[in-house]
């Protein structure tokens, strides 16, 4: 009996031929077959990107006003003056939380986003609209988005 192993059985097949490298002169780039070409460009669902935006920025900025964010952390998504007029809201709530109303304690207690909706005005502007569910009460939000430099930013927010 003769028994092979796989040691043995790779040495006794023959390797397959391999084409010799030959040096080719010049700087030309190899040719790219037709089947390597690049993927398309996939299309982005903007008006899905504007709803993320604002949901994210309605949560921060309902929160800032329960006092358990900072305002400073919106800073980079709203424009100057909504940021001021949010932190001024935020002050007067808190003023108004300290004081003697025993209801005042309440607001802004465990919020939560329960829809968006985003409608385009222009290439570089949408305005969106958001429902935002309290422990006490329901509240709207009106969001207008414009496209910056480098992203989306908020330059109208108002919360009723």
């Amino acid at each position: 009996m003769n028994a092979v192993t796989g040691i043995r059985s790779a040495a006794a097949t023959p390797a397959p031929h391999v084409p010799a490298l030959r040096v080719v002169s010049g700087t030309a780039a190899p040719a790219m077959p037709a089947a390597a070409a690049p993927p398309p460009l996939r299309v982005v669902d903007e008006a899905g990107e504007i709803c993320t935006i604002s949901r994210n920025t309605v949560q921060a900025a309902i929160e800032v006003l329960a006092g358990t964010r900072p305002a400073q952390q919106l800073s980079r998504r709203l424009d100057p003056r909504c940021l001021a007029a949010l932190q001024h809201r935020a002050a007067l709530t808190r003023r108004v939380a300290s004081g003697s109303s025993p209801t005042a304690g309440r607001l802004h207690r465990n919020p939560s986003v329960r829809s968006v909706r985003a409608c385009r005005v222009s290439d570089d502007v949408y305005e969106a609209s958001a429902v935002v569910v309290e422990e006490s009460r329901v509240r709207a939000v009106a969001l207008r988005l414009e496209r910056g430099t480098s992203a989306w930013r908020v330059t109208v927010l108002e919360i009723g």
